[in-house]
């Protein structure tokens, strides 16, 4: 077991093990005591983790209610989050009461966002079950929903109380979600540049635990840093300015782990050719991607990404925030005027490389 504090302006712990699931209420009873539970979670997790849950929660006392909606990035949506809310007064959730979210990064979200917003605010615990928000959106407490012109335009920073991760849940994940989830364990490791870096070169699985701690404590660190991502906690978005825009564009088709990936990858190549890094730097940060089986181009054209690009939340007037890469453990962060956007995101595609 692992149990890592994150100090923000509402400190939580973070318990990483094995088999937690099944001893969840051990974590779980210092934080929920006799109160209300509303488990959120989607149709692909709660079959196969909601009962167990809930058997525990009803053994120690508490109330419990089950919220589960339709898997996928399209759930996350004003919708979803609305009949939530509805729900949770419909069960007559209280102040002192509690959300779990149990689930991706999608779940997370979502529940964080309604625990967040309904009376003000109740207690959220973050249970992930995917890489992915294992090693980022179940730590920092963003939450959000999407918006038909874009992802994440609607949201609070609201920090859990509690964050469980199981990684043996990750043994359902389908090696398609699994492999999404590796996209933001690189990017922690360009960013961070030291031990997680070279555990990138070698099987995950067997070092699961260690991998999910090294993400959790650099993420971490950024956020005590800058809870409300006025300054480092930007740098956390490498490769998601592009990554959104592509996104968006796919209609959700692209997981985030892929189009994150992707945006990454465009921003070495565009840095390569700006000689902001090395080409050298920009080859190994592209080879990681692909040793991880993760998209490293896309057929979008550049006025396409950029348009998309401008409802990102991101931009401030006629300014977009682009993360720019030095080397590993060397990130920047530029704010570039939107009309120079879509110049810039052309040296990263193929066409324009070759054309340069």
């Amino acid at each position: 077991m692992v149990k890592l504090t994150v100090r923000a302006s509402s400190p939580y712990d973070v318990i990483i093990d094995d088999c937690l699931i099944l001893s969840a209420i051990t974590c779980l009873s210092p934080i929920i005591k006799n109160g209300a539970v509303t488990i959120v979670s989607d149709d692909k997790v709660y079959p196969l983790y909601g009962d167990v849950l809930k058997k525990q929660l009803a053994a120690n006392g508490n109330k419990v209610h089950g919220f589960v909606f339709p898997n996928g990035e399209q759930s996350k949506n004003a919708d979803t989050y609305i009949r939530l809310l509805n729900f949770l007064a419909e069960s007559a959730m209280s102040r002192t009461d509690t959300v779990i979210a149990l689930g991706g990064g999608v779940v997370g979200d979502l529940a964080g966002f309604a625990a967040a917003t309904y009376m003000r605010g109740i207690k959220a615990v973050q249970m992930p079950t995917t890489l992915l928000a294992a090693v980022d959106s179940s730590v920092g407490g963003k939450t959000g929903i999407d918006l038909a012109a874009g992802k994440n335009l609607a949201g609070v920073f609201y920090q859990p109380s509690l964050v469980l991760c199981d990684w043996r849940t990750f043994d359902t994940l389908e090696p398609a979600e699994f492999t999404s989830g590796m996209a933001e364990v690189i990017k922690h490791g360009i960013l961070d540049g030291g031990e997680l870096k070279e555990l990138l070169y070698q099987p995950i699985k067997p070092n699961l635990e260690t991998v999910i701690s090294l993400n959790v404590q650099i993420k971490r660190n950024v956020v005590e840093a800058d809870e409300r991502e006025a300054g480092a906690r930007k740098l956390l978005n490498l490769g998601h300015t592009i990554g959104h825009a592509v996104e968006t564009l796919s209609r959700y088709t692209l997981s985030h782990g892929q189009s994150v990936a992707i945006g990454t990858c465009l921003t070495a190549r565009i840095c390569a050719r700006k000689g902001m890094c090395s080409q050298a730097t920009a080859d190994e940060i592209v080879r990681l991607f692909t040793l991880h089986g993760l998209p490293t181009e896309t057929s979008y054209r550049a006025k396409e990404i950029a348009d998309t690009a401008r409802m990102d939340k991101k931009r401030q007037t006629d300014l977009i925030t682009w993360i720019a890469i030095n080397d590993f453990g060397r990130l920047v962060q530029m704010n570039l005027p939107m009309d120079d956007f879509e110049q810039l995101v052309s040296l990263g595609l193929p066409g324009q490389r070759r054309n340069l």
